[in-house]
């Protein structure tokens, strides 16, 4: 098991993206208007621009998630934080996944490159993860567990809801590892569950 966590001496932050865009799949589906109304509810709006490239707190990353819930209602936040973790996916694979490293693992064979893929992942676990502990289970299907994690805290919809998390992981293995991919999340502790737990299969 490969295993992450966040030194407790350290202020647990986030990677922007998990901010900036769910921003921009709320402008994609609301407009600015509801960009405008999502900022305003989590106390975001003031300084929205000064959160590009740096790491957040985690708490105002849970602050904005959880005002889209409350903004659009469970469903529709669930659709724009999958959403937002694509996009976050993508980024990703535009900026800062080497280009050698994505040729060479689009040509190795699923399993093997699953395994390299969760490796570099846990190994940058705490720009996504802030004071959650990441952890790899199994690498085919990928099984992955986040505990304390920061999308499912303070929520108790009893339901899974860590649907950005779960947009990032497949988009990146639907681009570096299979065109079918697909993820899911079974576990949750919004759900009742200790961890949350992630499954990529293809």
């Amino acid at each position: 098991m490969i295993e992450r966590r966040v030194p407790l001496s350290a202020t647990a932050k986030i990677g922007p993206n998990a901010i900036l865009q769910l921003v921009e799949a709320v402008r994609t589906a609301h407009g600015e208007g509801g960009v405008t109304d999502l900022l305003n509810e989590a106390g975001l709006a003031p300084y929205l621009d000064a959160l590009r490239g740096v790491m957040v707190p985690e708490q105002e990353v849970i602050r904005l998630h959880h005002a889209a819930v409350r903004r659009f209602g469970p469903a529709d936040a669930a659709r724009l934080a999958r959403t937002a973790g694509r996009l976050t996916g993508d980024y990703l694979l535009e900026r800062r996944i080497p280009v050698a490293a994505q040729w060479l693992l689009k040509r190795l064979p699923a399993r093997v490159a699953s395994r390299l893929l969760l490796w570099a992942v846990a190994k940058h676990a705490w720009t996504f993860a802030g004071s959650g502990i990441f952890a790899v289970e199994q690498a085919a299907p990928a099984i992955i567990t986040i505990q304390n994690s920061p999308m499912g805290r303070h929520r108790y919809d009893g339901v899974p809801v860590c649907d950005f998390y779960v947009g990032a992981f497949e988009r990146l293995y639907e681009v570096l590892i299979h065109p079918q991919a697909q993820a899911q999340e079974t576990d949750c502790i919004a759900a009742g569950a200790p961890l949350c737990r992630f499954q990529i299969y293809w």
